[in-house]
């Protein structure tokens, strides 16, 4: 709908980490998402949390991967569903680790999130705006986030990436617009998203939320996009996953 809309700025697309994974997970789209949207703002990048149950003994990352390994294909790690950002999250980790973990996919967050509080899963990449307060309750045990530095949240958290270096898995979130949108009209949203990203009341419901603020230009914006859509596509055709 935004694709074939005016391109006059009244018609905008909030976009995400699943845009771009969608651009190599889905054989036929009807779009072209890096040539017919064109980048306007980055609002903010938000890591997950690498949670496990409380039947799994390890309580390091370490420990989680001697424990994988020495029980490969025995442990179910859930997910968001098929090619979801928790699935992505854990199939690069199950890559960059060398474990056998058996995805689940569930419809969504919260129910992948309750199989994991009652012991049905043992591994979970839940995003941390729908896991922090279960985390912080004590009802669902982390022991790392995945994004490049420990969040400001859940600060007792290491990365994955301090034992897999260079290990990140973190969603984005930000406005696109149809590809032939005047760049002085790009330019008056792209100072609008970034006034409001400084506003100190939005910034710290952010920082509640585990996000990180995201301003900047639309180039850098654009670039993101093209080198996580990279990023995942290689992690995609490496575990062979298809779209349901």
């Amino acid at each position: 709908m935004v694709i074939n809309s005016p391109p006059d700025g009244y018609t905008l697309f909030g976009t995400n980490l699943s845009s771009a994974i969608n651009t190599t997970l889905y054989e036929k789209l009807p779009f072209d998402f890096m040539r017919d949207m064109l980048p306007v703002a980055g609002i903010a990048q938000a890591p997950s949390a690498f949670a496990i149950s409380a039947s799994v003994p390890a309580k390091t990352v370490p420990e989680f991967i001697a424990y994988a390994k020495a029980n490969p294909g025995r442990i179910n790690m859930g997910s968001a569903g098929v090619g979801s950002t928790s699935h992505l999250a854990g199939e690069l980790f199950k890559m960059m680790a060398g474990v056998d973990l058996v995805h689940v996919p569930y419809r969504g967050n919260a129910l992948a999130l309750t199989d994991l509080i009652s012991g049905q899963i043992e591994v979970l990449f839940p995003s941390l705006g729908s896991s922090i307060e279960y985390v912080k309750a004590g009802k669902v045990r982390a022991f790392a986030v995945t994004g490049a530095t420990r969040s400001d949240a859940l600060p007792d958290l290491p990365t994955v990436a301090e034992t897999l270096p260079g290990y990140e898995a973190s969603s984005f979130y930000g406005i696109g617009a149809p590809r032939h949108t005047p760049a002085e009209i790009v330019e008056v949203l792209n100072k609008a998203v970034n006034t409001g990203l400084a506003d100190p009341k939005l910034k710290a419901r952010l920082a509640d939320l585990g996000s990180v603020p995201m301003p900047g230009s639309p180039a850098a914006f654009g670039k993101l996009i093209a080198d996580e859509t990279e990023k995942w596509g290689r992690v995609i055709k490496f575990a062979g996953i298809k779209a349901g």
